[in-house]
C-alpha cells in the first residue's frame, strides 16, 4: 500500500465557549463602571474654595450652596487657613454653574439679620444656614473666592443704576439705609467708607429702575436722617421722610425748583457718577453760582449769633453767606476788630445794583472798583441784623443807609473790604451804658442825706410848736384853748407821722434805700450786658456771671 494515498490527518481546533462565557461578566461590569465613572466625570460640577472670617453655620457634607433658594450645591468641606486667620470652604456646585464662576460673582452665608429696617434669613432658624450667591457679570473665570460677611442690599439682577456720594460725615446713615424720592423709597445705601486721606466719606446708592431715570446732572443729593426743625418768620418747620428714617438714616434727593434748562439737565446721570452729599435740604437746594466775588467785613463788636455759612442778603433777597470769622488786634493789642470774610454773588446783585451802578457786572477790575465805590458813596454799608429772636442768630445785612457816615472801599486789603456800620444790638448796648453812665452820676445818696437833714429840722419846729401850744393853752380862754387843742391833736398826729421812727419815715428811709440798691442793679446790669449782649434776647444763662 502506498502511503503517499492515505488521507493527512489534520488537527481541528474547537472554541472554548465555557470559558468565554466566564470573562464576558466582568467585561461587561468593567464597561458599565467605566461608562460611569466617565458619567460622573462628564456631570460633574466644578469645585471652588471661598473664604469666610469664621465656620459660622457651615457644616461639611450639608450646608447647601442656594441661587434664588435653589439648591445648586454643598459644601464637601471645611478647613482653617494657613495663617489661621479664616476658613477655607470647599464647594461642589452643579455642572450648569460652571459658566457664572467669574470674578465678580459674590457668596456669603445666610444667617437672621436685622439692617436697614428689614429682617432677613428667618427661614434659616429651621433649615439651617447655607451659602447664598450672587451672579456676576464680569467674562473672568475664576475658583478661588472671599466670602462676604453680610448679604448685599442689593444683587446683581435688579433693574436701576448705583451713584456715589461725597459728604464730610457720615452721619446715621448705615448699609440698607433708605433712599428717598418725594418720601417714597426708591433705593437703598448698599456701602460706605472713609476716604483715603481721612478728609471725608464716600457713600454709595443703588436706585431701583425705573427711579434711577429721574437722577440727572442737576440733582442735589442730602442726609434725610431724624427729624429737620426749622423756625423762621412763618412759624416752625417740621420736614422728616419717614420714620425708618427716624430711626435709621436715609438719604433724599430731588431737583432744585426752577432749574435752568440745559442739555444735561433732563438727560439721566450716568452709572457711577458721584455727587455732594448734603448735611440738609436746605443746603441742597442752595441756588449755586459760579461768579463769586470775596470781601471782607470788620465790625468792633462781639460777634456772638454769627456761624460760618449765616446767609448775606439785601433787603430779605439772601446774595452771599459767611465763610469764616476770626478777630485781629493793633500793634498795642488793645483795639480789636473782628473781620468777617464774606462771599457775594454778583449775579443775583444786579437787580439792586443796576439803578446806582449801571454795568456792575463789568469784567474790567476798574470799572467794578469804580461801581463799587459809587455804591459805597451812595451809602451801602453792611451791618449785623438779629435773623431768630429766640436763638439769637445773626447774620449780614446789606443795605443803603443815606444817614452813614462818610465811608470808602478798602482796596488795598485782600479781600476787598466793605465799610460797615453798627447793628440794632449795637445801638441797643450803646443806650444801655450811656443809660448806665448817666445813673452813676446821678447825686443819690447826697439827696437822700439833705432829706433826712431836712425831716430833723422839721421834727424840731414840731417840738417847738407844741410848748408854744401848751403855753397858750393854759393863758388863753376856754373858747381858744378848744381851738388849741384841736390843733394840737392835729400837731401831734403831725409829729407821729414825721418822727424818726414813724411808719412814714422808715417807709421814706426804705425808699431811698431801695432807690440806692436800684442804682446799683442798674450799674450791674449795665456792666453785664456790656460782656454779654445777647442777654437782651435770650435771657440770664445758668450759672452765667
Amino acid at each position: 500500500m502506498d502511503i503517499r494515498n492515505l488521507p493527512e490527518v489534520r488537527p481541528h481546533r474547537t472554541w472554548g465557549w465555557s470559558v468565554q462565557l466566564v470573562w464576558i461578566v466582568p467585561i461587561i461590569a468593567a464597561a458599565i463602571a467605566g461608562w460611569l465613572v466617565i458619567k460622573t466625570i462628564r456631570e460633574k460640577g466644578p469645585t471652588i474654595t471661598i473664604t469666610f472670617k469664621t465656620a459660622e453655620g457651615l457644616e461639611a457634607g450639608k450646608t447647601k450652596v442656594a441661587y434664588k433658594n435653589v439648591d445648586i450645591g454643598r459644601v464637601k468641606a471645611v478647613r482653617v487657613s494657613d495663617d489661621l486667620r479664616s476658613v477655607i470652604a470647599t464647594v461642589e456646585l452643579d455642572k450648569n454653574m460652571e459658566p457664572y464662576l467669574v470674578e465678580d460673582t459674590l457668596f456669603w452665608v445666610v444667617r437672621p439679620r436685622v439692617a436697614g429696617g428689614q429682617v432677613s434669613g428667618l427661614m434659616t432658624l429651621f433649615s439651617g444656614s447655607h451659602i447664598g450667591v450672587d451672579i456676576g457679570h464680569s467674562t473672568t473665570l475664576r475658583q478661588d473666592f472671599v466670602g462676604l460677611e453680610i448679604a448685599p442690599v442689593v444683587t446683581g439682577d435688579t433693574p436701576g443704576r448705583q451713584f456715589v456720594l461725597r459728604s464730610q460725615t457720615l452721619g446715621s446713615l448705615q448699609v440698607g439705609s433708605p433712599v428717598f424720592f418725594r418720601q417714597e423709597e426708591v433705593g437703598k445705601v448698599i456701602a460706605h467708607a472713609v476716604d483715603q486721606n481721612g478728609k471725608g466719606v464716600t457713600s454709595k446708592v443703588f436706585i431701583d429702575a425705573p427711579y434711577d431715570r429721574y437722577v440727572t446732572a442737576e440733582t442735589r443729593f442730602w442726609n434725610a436722617s431724624g427729624v429737620d426743625v426749622s423756625l423762621d418768620a412763618s412759624g416752625v418747620k417740621i420736614d422728616t421722610q419717614s420714620l425708618v428714617s427716624i430711626l435709621i438714616g436715609g438719604v433724599a434727593f430731588g431737583t432744585p425748583p426752577g432749574t435752568e434748562p440745559g442739555p444735561d439737565s433732563e438727560q439721566p446721570a450716568a452709572e457711577g457718577q458721584e455727587f455732594r452729599l448734603a448735611s440738609t435740604r436746605e443746603e441742597a437746594m442752595k441756588h449755586r453760582d459760579l461768579n463769586v466775588s470775596r470781601f471782607v467785613l470788620y465790625f468792633p463788636h462781639s460777634l456772638r449769633g454769627l456761624f460760618v455759612g449765616a446767609p448775606v442778603d439785601f433787603r430779605g433777597i439772601v446774595v452771599g453767606e459767611v465763610k469764616s470769622m476770626n478777630f485781629e488786634t493793633d500793634e498795642s493789642n488793645t483795639v480789636f476788630r473782628f473781620p468777617v470774610e464774606v462771599e457775594l454773588y454778583p449775579s443775583r446783585l444786579v437787580v439792586m445794583m443796576k439803578r446806582t451802578a449801571p454795568n456792575f457786572l463789568e469784567h474790567d477790575e476798574q470799572i467794578v472798583r469804580k461801581r463799587w465805590d459809587q455804591v459805597v458813596a451812595n451809602g451801602f454799608r453792611a451791618q449785623l441784623g438779629m435773623g431768630n429772636l429766640l436763638t439769637g442768630q445773626l447774620y449780614v445785612a446789606l443795605d443803603f443807609f443815606p444817614g452813614a457816615a462818610p465811608a470808602k472801599m478798602d482796596w488795598m486789603h485782600d479781600p476787598p473790604a466793605i465799610p460797615t456800620i453798627p447793628g440794632i444790638t449795637e445801638e441797643i448796648q450803646n443806650l444801655i451804658v450811656h443809660l448806665s453812665q448817666t445813673l452813676r452820676k446821678f447825686p443819690l445818696q447826697e439827696i437822700g442825706t439833705d432829706m433826712r437833714k431836712t425831716l430833723h429840722t422839721l421834727t424840731s419846729t414840731l417840738e417847738r410848736s407844741g410848748q408854744f401850744v401848751e403855753q397858750l393853752q393854759s393863758e388863753v380862754t376856754p373858747e381858744v384853748r378848744i381851738a388849741l387843742d384841736e390843733m394840737r391833736r392835729a400837731l401831734k398826729t403831725a409829729e407821729r407821722t414825721l418822727a424818726s421812727e414813724s411808719p412814714t419815715q422808715v417807709e421814706l428811709q426804705n425808699t431811698l434805700r431801695e432807690l440806692g440798691q436800684t442804682a446799683e442793679s442798674i450799674r450791674l446790669l449795665s456792666d453785664y450786658l456790656e460782656r454779654h449782649p445777647e442777654a437782651l434776647l435770650r435771657g440770664k444763662r445758668e450759672g452765667g456771671r
